[in-house]
Parts: C-alpha cells; sequence; structure tokens
C-alpha cells in the first residue's frame, strides 16, 4: 500500500494559521490557571490522565464521524508510539517539577522548546533554516518571557529547585522532540487527528499509570467546578486546540509556529491578573512587547 500523499505545505503563517495559534495559545495560557484552581481537588497527574482519555474517546468519535481512519495500517505505529510517548513523559516531567520549583520559573525554562525545534527542523527539512534575524527573533521572544518573569527568576535557588528546573528542561526538549517527531516520520502523512489520537491514547496510559505509583486518590466527590475544569481541559484544550495545533503543525513551517508558542505564558499572566487578582507589571507590558517584535522578526519577509 502506498504512503499518501505529503500534505500541501505553505512557506509562511496566513491569517489562518494566525488567528488559530493566537487561539491556542490563549486556551493553553488559561489552562494553567484551571489546572492550577483545580489541585486542591483534582491531583495532578490524574488530572493529566483524564484528559487524555475523555479528549482522546473525542478523537476517535470525531474521526469516526467524518470517515477517518484511525486504526488503518500505514506504518505510522512506530511513530506514534514515540510521539505519544513524548507526550506522555512531558507532561509527567512538568507535574513533578512543579513539586520542586516554582511554576515561573519552570515555564519559562519549558519554552526553550522553540529552539529545539529551531535546532532540529534544519536536518529534517533544509527549506526550515532559520537566518540569523529569525535567531534573533527567536532570541528576543525567550528573553521576553524570562523578563516578565523575572521577580520569580531573582533570588538564590535553595532546596530541590535544581531538580524542578532540570526537569522543566527535559521537559522543553521532550515537547520540541514531539513536533520533530511528527515532522520527521510517517506521521507527516498522517490525519492530524491520527497523529493527535496517538499521542492522548499513549499519554492516557503513562500518565494513569504514573497517577497510580504516586499514590494519588480519586477525588470523593466531584464539584461542579472540578467537573467545569475538566470540561475545559479534555475538550476545549485537549481536544480542540491540540487537533488544531496538529493541523498547524501538517501544514504550516515548524519553526515559525514555534515562534507563536512564546504567547502562552504571557497569556497565563493575564489570566492570573483577571482570575486570580494577581498584578499586572511594567514588566509584563513590556514583554509582550518584546514578544511581538520576536514574532515579527521570524516572521517577516
Amino acid at each position: 500500500m502506498s504512503p499518501p500523499p505529503a500534505p500541501e505545505r505553505k512557506l509562511r503563517l496566513d491569517a489562518t494559521a494566525a488567528g488559530l495559534l493566537l487561539g491556542c495559545c490563549l486556551l493553553w495560557g488559561l489552562q494553567q490557571i484551571v489546572a492550577k484552581a483545580t489541585l486542591p481537588q483534582v491531583p495532578p497527574l490524574l488530572q493529566a490522565a483524564l484528559r487524555s482519555a475523555v479528549a482522546a474517546l473525542l478523537v476517535w468519535a470525531w474521526a469516526r464521524s467524518r470517515g477517518i481512519a484511525l486504526f488503518r495500517r500505514d506504518g505510522t505505529l512506530p511513530a506514534g508510539l514515540l510521539a505519544g510517548a513524548l507526550f506522555a513523559v512531558e507532561f509527567v516531567c512538568i507535574y513533578i517539577g512543579l513539586g520542586h520549583t516554582s511554576a515561573s520559573r519552570l515555564v519559562v525554562l519549558v519554552y526553550l522548546a522553540p529552539f529545539v525545534v529551531a535546532i532540529g527542523m534544519p536536518f529534517i527539512s533544509s527549506s526550515e533554516s532559520l537566518r540569523p534575524r529569525q535567531w534573533a527573533g527567536l532570541a528576543l521572544g525567550f528573553l521576553a518571557v524570562a523578563f516578565a518573569f523575572g521577580d520569580a527568576l531573582a533570588g538564590a535557588a535553595h532546596g530541590t529547585r535544581w531538580i524542578g528546573d532540570a526537569l522543566a528542561v527535559v521537559a522543553a526538549v521532550l515537547w520540541g522532540a514531539t513536533t520533530l517527531a511528527v515532522r520527521a516520520t510517517r506521521l507527516a502523512t498522517a490525519s492530524a487527528e491520527k497523529t493527535l489520537f496517538y499521542q492522548l491514547a499513549v499519554s492516557a496510559l503513562v500518565l494513569g499509570a504514573a497517577s497510580v505509583l504516586r499514590g494519588e486518590a480519586w477525588p470523593a466527590a466531584w464539584s461542579g467546578f472540578a467537573l467545569g475544569s475538566m470540561f475545559f481541559q479534555s475538550v476545549v484544550v485537549a481536544f480542540a486546540s491540540y487537533l488544531a495545533w496538529f493541523w498547524l503543525v501538517r501544514h504550516y513551517p515548524a519553526t515559525l509556529l514555534s515562534s507563536f508558542t512564546f504567547l502562552t505564558p504571557l497569556f497565563g499572566l493575564l489570566f492570573g491578573w483577571a482570575l486570580l487578582d494577581e498584578p499586572v507589571t511594567p514588566q509584563l507590558l513590556m514583554a509582550l512587547a518584546g514578544v511581538a517584535g520576536g514574532i515579527w522578526l521570524v516572521n517577516r519577509r
């Protein structure tokens, strides 16, 4: 059976891509606030496992309704298992890391992922090699994010913070490696639904096992807030936004897409201000300007 033709790939981000990316980053920033607010009721790895499991079922139902085959033999199984394992371990590192370091430090370090993609993509597609100006844009975006979290990054390290920092760096490498795995293997010709299903199904199993091994307890009762949180995390974020992301990865340059993800932690700060009454400092406003400048440098003709 011959492999399906590769999808038409655009060289630049158009209005459709920019709109989807902006929506994804906004949802991913809000996801951090919602997950944090849910921790007193639902343990972290259990949240992640349930989110992946519910979203996997939704992807299966969506694909079935559209006649998209998820289980047809097309040679993507090894790559799908690899991408799913990378995706799962990334979230294990993030949630375990939060127990050792601050969320601000962790999110800054996790957003080293675009550099992993930028470094790896030339080995996959020579057309996606970055020019010095684009490297400067990525550097500006990362420095802007680090500047926004300057208060959290100031001060001496103590205790086991280095463990959390190391896990955050590992998570960043895994996130970038997942994007590269999708582009470098037969998953590049698979549907976005199948690519996402691999990651959600595998991660649901891995995260569920990790939750059991950590001894996380199932909530004795589910409040309306906890149910609403899991609906948001599963249906809106893990199903809808991730499906949009993998569609974008198949049709647009991965390096340009990754530059936009710098907006996610900044949206997290904005939602923290709006929903948790956290202050918005001049640092944040300057960081927003830096991110906008970095995205412009990466994407301008």
